[in-house]
């Protein structure tokens, strides 16, 4: 299973007409993958809809990437977006599948990019603290890494608040059961984006 985490920018006032035409886009019957989640971004760089899609094998992801590439109108928004990255990721193989529905409507992006070598041991200290931070892991929507670009994590949490987040941060820090231990030594650089639901999202 491999997941592909769409970015598409646009300006702030086309947003509306970016997700009504990526969602055509993805519901087209000859689309390939499922769609988990589409935001627009809140807190962070603005004027962004980002699309999480689940393929179950990496043909399908290869040709809704070839399909993107190849059409002069992308996610039926060509004429409004600015430019689209298009990510591929590996779930971390211990966590489960993505489970779609009301996870709160505040969902955190935290991307890391890790030193080379850095993954083996950002998994094994993940696996580690997964059950006992689990009052805050359990908002753990999915973390995945990369398989293209620079090494780097993409984890995204879903809470029902920014106090909710903030809560349970402190809570988990305070006990000694988070951040993993062996994770943090492994990041170069890291990055916090707020996303919103943005039109029919699986993922709410």
């Amino acid at each position: 299973m491999l997941y592909e985490l769409a970015t598409l920018s646009c300006p702030l006032l086309a947003l509306g007409q970016a997700s009504d035409g990526a969602h055509a886009w993805i519901g087209d019957g000859d689309a390939k993958g499922e769609l988990l989640g589409c935001w627009r971004t809140e807190i962070g760089t603005l004027g962004r809809l980002l699309m999480l899609r689940r393929f179950e094998v990496p043909e399908d992801m290869t040709a809704e990437r070839r399909r993107a590439l190849l059409s002069s109108n992308p996610f039926n928004a060509g004429n409004v977006v600015t430019a689209i990255e298009m990510e591929s990721y590996a779930p971390f193989p211990f966590l489960p599948p993505v489970r779609t529905g009301d996870r709160g409507g505040v969902y955190e992006f935290r991307t890391y990019r890790l030193r080379p070598g850095g993954l083996p041991s950002t998994l094994a200290g993940w696996e580690a603290a997964i059950a006992p931070a689990w009052e805050y892991t359990e908002h753990l929507v999915v973390n995945m890494y990369a398989l293209d670009g620079a090494p780097r994590i993409t984890h995204i949490w879903a809470f029902t608040s920014l106090e909710e987040r903030s809560g349970l941060r402190a809570r988990a820090y305070g006990a000694g059961v988070w951040p993993p231990k062996g994770g943090p030594e492994q990041i170069v650089e890291a990055t916090s984006t707020i996303a919103l639901p943005q039109g029919t999202s699986p993922l709410s």
